[in-house]
């Protein structure tokens, strides 16, 4: 992107999907870490705290707009927040209450964020930072956890549209701030069919492998909701752009029609334990020392329990990055996020 005033910074918030490894640096779940072998084998060589055997969909992304990988936020040395920042936290919801004390809540980002747009502010003068970010690009993927945790942890499950309310909510309270801030470029990935996840196939032994139902409504009740939010936020904020990814039909169809997109299996993971490698052991870090590991992790769709491969990563990225409706909802994908500099 060559000069600092045609600059696009990358402010990415969110889940596993996007954490290129700031669990690394706190306490948190087992499940919420992934800095050891055999993650990162295809791409990095060593394990950078992706949860996949390579790059994940901002990495790509990234490399499409001429930036370097957006380091995590928490990873020690000198940053360059010019270029943005990741927040994301594998485990991370929407909600305070989601894996509690344990990863960065999407308010914590939202906090850290503040910090860098501070930060800006002294580097670069009020105007020139409030510039910046008004250039700048926020990707964000999170809520999945907010909907699964119940059914991980065996809590108890709180009734469906009441809970999809409150992680609307919460979530249009930080995109607001943003927008306070300076932000006007909003990047959005829907929910995926999680219910069909290797992990969640095998919560609940009644269902035979099948998908959980349970999850699958709230998800798509989340993505109606996303959607109405959207447009609602559209009307009522002056110059808000919005790019709203339809990661439900992306990995539904590949889960279904595998050998459509190059691979050869769409409902297992790569790495793991057990049925559909769904118990996630990758590693043998976490549940259980023993786990099984393919011998190509370009012909799989999931990569472990709940993760995609660097393969997958890269065809969601590909779309995100050129698609139109319905693929992207809204009238910009990334690439012209990029590409249009105010």
């Amino acid at each position: 992107m060559g000069e600092a005033e045609n600059r696009v910074p990358f402010f990415i918030f969110g889940d596993s999907f996007l954490d290129a490894g700031n669990n690394n640096y706190i306490n948190t779940i087992s499940l919420g870490q992934a800095n050891f072998w055999p993650y990162g084998e295809t791409l990095f060589k060593y394990p950078s705290g992706r949860f996949s055997d390579g790059r994940l969909s901002a990495d790509f992304i990234a490399e499409y707009a001429n930036l370097p990988f957006i380091p995590p936020f928490l990873h020690p040395g000198v940053h360059r927040f010019s270029d943005g920042a990741n927040f994301a936290s594998a485990g991370a919801g929407v909600l305070v209450e989601t894996y509690p004390g344990l990863v960065i809540n999407l308010k914590t980002q939202l906090s850290y964020f503040m910090k860098v747009a501070m930060d800006l502010k002294q580097e670069l003068g009020d105007d020139e930072a409030k510039k910046l970010l008004s250039r700048a690009v926020y990707l964000i993927s999170i809520g999945g956890n907010d909907y699964a945790y119940p059914f991980l942890t065996n809590s108890s499950i709180p009734e469906s549209s009441l809970h999809v309310g409150k992680v609307i909510g919460n979530l249009s309270s930080v995109i607001q701030e943003i927008y306070k801030i300076g932000g006007r470029k909003f990047g959005f990935i829907r929910m995926g069919p999680l219910g069909c996840l290797p992990g969640m196939r095998i919560i609940k032994p009644e269902t035979k492998g099948g998908c959980l139902e349970e999850i699958l409504t709230l998800c798509e009740l989340h993505n109606k909701a996303l959607s109405e939010l959207f447009r609602k936020l559209e009307t009522q904020l002056s110059e808000f752009k919005y790019s709203n990814y339809d990661f439900y039909t992306f990995l539904d169809q590949r889960m279904k029609y595998p050998s459509k997109y190059g691979f050869k299996d769409g409902e297992s993971a790569c790495c793991g334990t057990g049925p559909f490698r769904g118990v996630p052991s990758c590693g043998g870090r976490r549940t259980a020392k023993e786990y099984q590991l393919c011998d190509n992790p370009n012909d799989y769709v999931f990569w472990d329990s709940f993760h995609l491969t660097d393969r997958a990563y890269q065809q969601m990225a590909e779309q995100m990055w050129t698609g139109t409706n319905p693929v992207v909802e809204g009238n910009y994908n990334m690439k012209s996020f990029f590409e249009f500099a105010p």
